[in-house]
């Protein structure tokens, strides 16, 4: 397969119906196999082409591009926050408050979705909140008629804020769900930036930290472990599995 040959798959909205958006890079191999795809038409809004959004024409994809041209499907088959424990989602307390005085709650249909989703619900109440946020923002606009420009002042208020880009991403997650996956729209806001991700160096603790540990450690085991893990480098896991015949080749 040739690496430098790919496209990327979208969820897009044309005329209100769900639709596959193919982004690729001008290639007339890629081209050609796109004219092979069923009904395939050009989007000039997004810059991409596009096929009606069905399970036979996913896999469809699949087998014309396979072997051929790479297909990320990372914007397609967005990972989901869903719950995988037993826990029980509860979303009744969003559902029993009372109502405050100039103050918008969350809609039903959203606190709906995060329900039949069986979102944790740790990301029940990040979703909620930030999402109360954003719509008291922009308490006199009627949600469905948000649009870009509102959603960017929102977000500039939040960074004047000095919040994180974790921040902002959550908040970002949480009004996207709204229009991307209650109301079905999945490319209402499809420009939105996102903040770059945040590089940040790891903690490292100094030498005279570890000889002071080491110092005001009685146990010789303990005493053991932390010079092992110092000297060596050793991963926690790795150091658990050390046996007695282990050498270690210097």
């Amino acid at each position: 397969m040739n690496t430098l040959k790919s496209i990327t798959l979208y969820h897009l909205m044309v005329k209100n119906q769900k639709m596959i958006g193919i982004k690729f890079s001008p290639d007339s191999l890629i081209q050609g196999l796109i004219k092979e795809l069923p009904n395939p038409k050009w989007s000039k809004q997004y810059n991409m082409a596009y096929i009606p959004n069905t399970k036979g024409n996913l896999g469809i994809i699949f087998n014309t591009f396979k072997g051929t041209v790479w297909i990320n499907y990372n914007r397609f088959l967005t990972n989901r926050p869903i719950n995988t424990s037993n826990e029980t989602v509860d979303v009744e307390w969003f559902r029993k408050r009372k109502p405050i005085s100039q103050y918008r709650l969350c809609p039903e249909e959203y606190l709906l979705k995060l329900e039949l989703k069986r979102y944790a619900n740790s990301t029940v109440r990040t979703y909620v909140s930030f999402f109360e946020m954003f719509i008291n923002h922009h308490r006199d606009k009627e949600l469905n008629a948000i649009n870009e420009s509102d959603i960017r002042a929102f977000l500039q208020k939040l960074i004047h804020r000095n919040v994180s880009n974790s921040y902002l991403n959550q908040s970002i997650n949480a009004i996207k769900f709204y229009y991307e996956v209650v109301l079905g729209m999945p490319n209402r806001f499809y420009e939105i930036e996102r903040p770059r991700k945040e590089s940040k160096l790891p903690t490292v603790i100094s030498k005279e930290e570890i000889l002071s540990i080491i110092d005001n450690t009685n146990n010789i085991k303990h005493r053991c472990i932390i010079k092992l893990l110092y000297g060596s480098g050793l991963h926690r896991s790795e150091l658990l599995n050390l046996k007695l015949l282990d050498k270690f080749i210097c």
